[in-house]
């Protein structure tokens, strides 16, 4: 089943004389449960790309189907609730809210959803239990390290059951440790059926995806099975033996 489908989407901007085409008559499709990374240099197109994926955005030309909702014309509002309901989001600089608790921030989307307060609660746990943090659910930002902040962010991301978890640069302010421990984390959640698209202009990292999608140029310039994916564990197992060394 088709979770994303594009046919010859671009966006162009224009910038007092000057037109940018950031996109380029752009057609890709992906799969329910499938782990996707589209990859490519600055100027590439893919944050873009990402941008009309996850409905922040609408394409200047072309169609976008998300979820069999045909997204491309949709209002503001239109695409306000689709994104919320449709796709989860997880950014490099986590944006937690800095008063409220992990807990708290993982809640967040349901208020919109129109989840009773205990229903909130009681969900939010559970994701949280889900990505192992429930034990730091009262504990706000400050107080956790960097990869438990990306744990919340996910969980937040996961909370309202999403077509799409879209990641983008996931690991791009963790260290390499923490780093693997998130991978790991992402790869559990694939092999749970989720779909999971994620933007990187790092090589290594989009290796741990089974499909790499790259962009030049605002063009496809290939769409690649990854025969082979980096296996996290086994990464962050060589990490800790050449620290002991």
């Amino acid at each position: 089943m088709k979770i994303i489908e594009t046919t010859n989407i671009s966006k162009r901007y224009i910038m007092g004389s000057e037109i940018i085409d950031a996109l380029k008559s752009v057609t890709i499709s992906v799969n329910k449960g499938e782990y996707v990374a589209f990859m490519g240099p600055s100027g590439s197109g893919k944050s873009t790309l990402m941008n009309i994926i996850g409905c922040l955005d609408s394409p200047t030309g072309g169609r976008y189907v998300l979820n069999n909702h045909d997204v491309s014309s949709m209002s503001e509002n239109e695409l306000a609730e689709i994104r919320n309901k449709e796709i989860g989001f997880v950014f490099q600089t986590f944006n937690l809210l800095p008063r409220q608790s992990a807990l708290e921030n993982v809640a967040l989307p349901l208020i919109y959803a129109g989840y009773t307060k205990s229903q909130r609660t009681e969900k939010a746990m559970m994701t949280l239990k889900n990505v192992g943090l429930d034990n730091r659910a009262h504990h706000k930002p400050n107080e956790l390290s960097g990869g438990q902040r990306q744990r919340v962010a996910i969980a937040r991301a996961l909370v309202n059951d999403p077509s799409i978890l879209l990641a983008d640069e996931p690991t791009g302010n963790l260290d390499t440790k923490t780093s693997y421990e998130i991978m790991e984390l992402f790869d559990q959640l694939y092999s749970k059926g989720n779909t999971i698209v994620m933007v990187t202009h790092e090589e290594d990292i989009a290796k741990y995806s089974h499909r790499i999608i790259r962009l030049r140029d605002g063009l496809v310039e290939s769409d690649e099975v990854n025969p082979t994916p980096t296996n996290p564990r086994e990464m962050a197992k060589m990490f800790a033996e050449r620290v002991k060394e």
